[in-house]
């Protein structure tokens, strides 16, 4: 979509990507911004790797076309191995078009012993992915991607690749605490380590298909109600080799400073199910759920939305303003709506309450099954 980014800003991305590459930078390429075209699968399945919580007692249902496989006991082979969970998100996604498989990694939870040991319990195969996508640049999402690598790098396609919405996912983020001015280190994501374990980064401004199968939303466009709700600082520039590129951004976001971070590089992952419509993933939505479904339609050109899936960030959000993006998201017409992680027990509750036949809550393990 020609003008789903700033073209004048994606040119300078990439001029500092090259320049970025001569001074050691590696395994980088930049999405190109011609509009991509968008595929279309018959089935889809999602697996719950990771999420904050597993509910054994969950019963199996069919909601608006949408079977929900709960995770039973969580239990492996070993009774005293269980289910892992933890504030984090991790999604194993197996599409299915014209008779062929691909299988995408979307996020990789808080910590790598969670996300090993639930990939064992599970039974998923990690040796089936053909791409890997995170979603933005938060340790709760990318924190178990070097150790999943350190596991199964030499079972994985040679040339796997790692989609990002941005360059600000290698930004540098901390938490505020206590008075003004104060923060705790929130990590950052460290390009040198995926080139040390042969993956290249794809950064997707642009709208990006994967793996032939899902698409990705490229920067989102704010036009909605939403705003961007309290949580991390960013701050941009490289220190010895770490950090992201800073001459990608304006002069109010200058190298050095510590500023609110925007989530300029989020973006969200789609399937278009064929007779459905548009599966809608926002890891954390903290751009907002409504614009990022807004831009997967603009994007694709589909109009009709199967489900939104995923964490909506709305957990901390005052009552008024959930209970006006619950109607919003009402107004799109979803079919289903999914929420996960950070979307919060008061969205679930508000939007059960407002959309009562079209919610499903997983847990830890939990298989939902589109276009069966």
């Amino acid at each position: 979509m020609a003008d789903a980014i700033d073209r004048r800003g994606f040119l300078k991305l990439s001029a500092a990507l090259a320049a970025g590459s001569a001074a050691g930078f590696s395994c980088v390429e930049v999405a190109r911004a011609a509009p991509p075209e968008i595929p279309t699968v018959d089935t889809l399945s999602l697996r719950v790797l990771i999420d904050s919580a597993h509910d054994q007692f969950l019963k199996p249902a069919t909601v608006q076309g949408v079977f929900h496989q709960p995770p039973g006991n969580g239990r492996g082979a070993d009774y005293r191995k269980v289910l892992h969970n933890q504030w984090g998100l991790s999604l194993f996604a197996e599409s299915k078009a014209a008779g062929e498989a691909r299988t995408i990694l979307l996020d990789f939870g808080y910590s790598p012993e969670a996300l090993l040991n639930n990939i064992e319990i599970l039974k998923v195969d990690p040796t089936k992915i053909d791409a890997l996508i995170v979603s933005h640049g938060h340790h709760d999402h990318y924190g178990g991607l070097t150790g999943f690598l350190d596991r199964y790098r030499d079972t994985l396609s040679p040339d796997l690749k790692l989609y990002a919405g941005g360059e600000d996912n290698f930004c540098h983020r901390l938490s505020p605490v206590g008075a003004t001015g104060q923060f705790t280190d929130f990590g950052q994501l460290d390009r040198r380590e995926l080139a040390a374990r042969r993956v290249a980064t794809v950064l997707c401004e642009a709208p990006t298909v994967v793996a032939g199968h899902a698409f990705t939303t490229g920067q989102i466009k704010r036009s909605s109600i939403e705003r961007v709700l309290p949580n991390t600082f960013v701050e941009r520039g490289i220190k010895d080799g770490l950090g992201c590129d800073a001459t990608h951004y304006s002069p109010a976001e200058l190298q050095g400073k510590i500023i609110p971070d925007e989530h300029v590089h989020e973006h969200a992952t789609c399937f278009n199910v064929k007779g459905r419509g548009l599966v809608v993933i926002s890891s954390c939505g903290h751009v907002g759920i409504i614009n990022s479904v807004r831009q997967a339609q603009a994007v694709s050109g589909v109009e009709k939305v199967h489900a939104i899936v995923g964490g909506f960030h709305l957990g901390p959000a005052p009552k008024e303003y959930l209970t006006q993006v619950v109607g919003e998201i009402r107004a799109l017409e979803p079919d289903v709506v999914i929420p996960m992680h950070c979307s919060g027990l008061n969205f679930a509750l508000g939007a059960q309450a407002q959309m009562p036949d079209h919610v499903i809550v997983p847990t830890t393990g939990s298989r939902l099954t589109f276009g069966a």
